[in-house]
């Protein structure tokens, strides 16, 4: 009985010892074949994708966007191209001395100078009566620029901005004119200092640079 014990659990390992080796030699087999290769490329690629793509609820870098080509049809002769890009021009109106304005006595101030409040929720000068063209715009220099009328007594605002966004539909030196007519006129209604894009006080010179600017950007982009 004993040596039929032995014999037994001898061709036991056996077996064992011969599965092992063939599963490795079957492993190794398919680690070289092609199979292998194109799934290793493919497993590679599913993750560098999950590497440079955003997971749920993450917001991408704008850097990752491609820009879409807008561009429409060729222009032919004699018509006019787009602006390549917009320009700005920026004024700031705010509170002497770090103080505010009572959000219902500027919002009567935008009102009386003939703004009116509009898209985004801030107040625009229009030509004329047509919405659609916006000559300047004010918006409120807290976050986010917009003008809560509900609750507006109960707000205090520190300053707004003035912008105009060109090509607008006004000449632009004309719409700049336009634009420091009215903050002067807040300024002196609300008691407030006039201010530049970067928030020093604007002077006569820095003035006339902003319409010199306007004006060679017209020129330069074509509009008449």
């Amino acid at each position: 009985m004993d040596g039929l014990r032995w014999l037994l659990l001898g061709f036991g390992l056996a077996v064992v010892a011969g599965v092992y080796l063939y599963t490795r030699y079957q492993r190794k087999k398919l680690a070289n074949s092609p199979q292998q290769d194109l799934f290793d490329s493919r497993h590679e690629t599913v993750l560098s994708t999950s590497r440079t793509e955003p997971s749920l609820g993450e917001e991408p870098m704008l850097d990752d966007i491609e820009p879409v080509d807008d561009e429409g049809p060729e222009k032919g002769p004699g018509e006019a191209s787009a602006p390549s890009e917009q320009k700005i021009v920026t004024l700031r109106i705010v509170a002497r001395d770090n103080g505010a304005f009572p959000g219902d006595d500027l919002v009567l101030s935008l009102r009386g100078i003939g703004m009116r409040h509009g898209q985004f929720g801030i107040f625009h000068h229009h030509d004329g009566s047509d919405e659609g063209r916006v000559i300047f715009s004010a918006a409120s220099l807290v976050e986010p620029g917009s003008f809560d009328l509900a609750n507006i007594k109960d707000q205090e605002i520190p300053g707004i901005s003035l912008f105009m966004v060109l090509p607008g539909p006004v000449d632009g030196a004309a719409g700049f004119d336009l634009m420091m007519t009215v903050a002067r006129a807040l300024s002196q209604s609300l008691n407030a200092e006039l201010l530049d894009e970067s928030g020093s006080t604007l002077s006569i010179q820095r003035e006339r640079y902003l319409r010199e600017e306007i004006i060679q950007y017209e020129h330069t982009v074509g509009v008449m």
